[in-house]
């Protein structure tokens, strides 16, 4: 048995079409079976509310008299791009203000435009003769703008990877703050509410098919951007009437070391045409897994510390190496479900009716890196390999003596398996000189959090942990633990010095 989108749209039009949401629909197959449940059901509504930090909206300011090509232009001191046209510009969520940082961003403005705050509009231009002047400020309502068109190019993730952090300190990431040593695990979406969850095979969400879009209708552009359908990690570039939107589904957020983000509200409403939309819709969270991976590591291919269902991250913890690990989603689910009560309240009052794609996804499309010509300098090109080194049951004596003959300010200290346990400096020998206690070997005086780096760790990684723990050495560590190298603050002032070439 099939049904056609027209009789689907026939029966929303009579007001006798049967629509529920992702949440029900599993008990309905259940109790019906999926025959019964083709017949019942006509459709599904989806939702998600999380961050989608690609986000951000068209916006046509209409002509000033005398008229300006704006060439740069500001929205209460958020930049936006305005290489379009003469009045034209797009409106990022994640731009920053010029004189309040990340605490106000191209999100914020957009959240005020539609809660109908005014904007005050800056725009300067070297003149032209068509265009003389050269500046302009205003403050404009979201009614007083000719269009404002929100295009989101990547909306709506299919499935995220879960993060957490195995590193010794905080972490501020767009994922939220990760604790130390996998102290927490954060994630996003809705799950078997989410819209792509509910069509894994792209068969009823493409383009041109109507969408809730930040309390709004809106349209499915196509695949967004950076869209993997490959490797289960499709998403969705979506348009709608900013004009039309609400404050209550487009929310402006600032995440702590990253930046400011826009959280969006979008559902898709799926015609239930056939027993494969059926079984689609009919997902559960059980069924639907990520991965949890370690943002600590800094690279694409962050490690995976395991694989879970979202119903496991829904419970408030999952299992780790046999420890329980509290979770916490970034995402809202009750903003989810209004999302999909909202989609739902539409089509039964008749005021949405439905489209099949009039291009489908490419089920086949898979991202990849960005393609480097310039090579990535590595620790390994600029250590020192000369490493004078201690071990914990040697004299503090010793230490000194080698500290003293200039070779080096850092001690690396070894453990008897020659693996590293510490570290020592001048300036730890000079504190115990002067110390009271009974200080006697080295491992009464070193430091025994080490901060270190590896071989292939990008050098400007490397840099990055001198400068956030002001230190000026790290021990360069092999897998087994081995001190194979130190990286000064010198060696990186020869780089800088342009001694490395690419």
């Amino acid at each position: 048995m099939e049904k056609s989108i027209e009789e689907i749209n026939t029966r929303i039009r009579d007001g006798n079409a049967r629509v529920v949401t992702a949440e029900e629909m599993p008990e309905i197959v259940a109790e019906l079976g999926e025959e019964e449940a083709l017949r019942e059901v006509d459709v599904v509504t989806t939702g998600t509310f999380g961050a989608m930090c690609s986000s951000g909206a068209f916006l046509n300011f209409g002509h000033a008299d005398p008229p300006i090509r704006m060439e740069r232009v500001w929205l209460n001191d958020v930049e936006a791009y305005s290489g379009l046209a003469a009045v034209d510009a797009y409106l990022g969520a994640t731009s920053e203000s010029t004189t309040q940082g990340n605490a106000y961003g191209g999100a914020h403005v957009l959240e005020d435009f539609v809660s109908g705050k005014s904007i005050e509009l800056r725009a300067i231009s070297k003149g032209t003769d068509c265009y003389p002047r050269r500046t302009v400020t205003t403050t404009l309502l979201l009614e007083d703008l000719n269009d404002a068109v929100m295009v989101n190019p990547r909306n709506s993730f299919q499935c995220y990877d879960a993060a957490t952090n195995m590193t010794e300190r905080v972490l501020h990431t767009y994922m939220g703050m990760l604790l130390p040593h996998s102290g927490n695990v954060s994630f996003s979406g809705a799950g078997a509410l989410s819209p792509l969850a509910n069509d894994p095979a792209y068969r009823v969400i493409g383009s041109g098919v109507p969408i809730f879009l930040g309390g709004a209708q809106g349209m499915i552009v196509g695949q967004g951007t950076q869209s993997s359908p490959a490797t289960g990690f499709a998403n969705l570039m979506t348009t709608g009437n900013l004009k039309e939107m609400s404050a209550d589904f487009l929310r402006a957020a600032t995440f702590t070391g990253y930046g400011v983000t826009m959280y969006v509200g979008v559902g898709v409403p799926i015609p239930v045409v056939d027993l494969d939309v059926v079984r689609s819709t009919a997902v559960r969270d059980e069924e639907i897994m990520t991965d949890i991976v370690d943002y600590g590591t800094p690279s694409n291919n962050r490690p995976t510390i395991a694989r879970v269902s979202y119903a496991e991250l829904k419970s408030g913890k999952v299992e780790i190496d046999g420890e329980e690990i509290r979770t916490s989603s970034l995402s809202s689910y009750r903003k989810a479900r209004e999302v999909a009560e909202s989609l739902r309240t539409w089509v039964e009052a008749g005021s949405m009716e439905l489209a099949l794609p009039t291009r489908r996804f490419n089920a086949a499309k898979r991202t990849g890196p960005m393609r480097e010509t310039k090579v990535v300098p590595r620790v390994r090109e600029i250590m020192d390999t000369r490493v004078v080194a201690v071990t914990e049951d040697e004299p503090i004596s010793t230490a000194a003596a080698k500290l003293l003959k200039g070779e080096t300010n850092h001690l690396p200290v070894l453990n008897g398996d020659g693996q590293l346990v510490g570290i020592v400096t001048t300036y730890d020998v000079t504190k115990a000189v002067g110390s009271t206690r009974d200080l006697t070997v080295v491992r009464d005086i070193m430091t025994r959090r080490v901060v270190r780096t590896t071989p292939e760790e990008a050098v400007d990684i490397a840099a990055q942990k001198l400068e956030r723990h002001n230190i000026s050495a790290l021990p360069v560590v092999d897998p087994a633990n081995r001190v194979i190298g130190m990286l000064s603050a010198i060696d990186l002032g020869k780089l800088l010095g342009g001694r490395w070439q690419a």
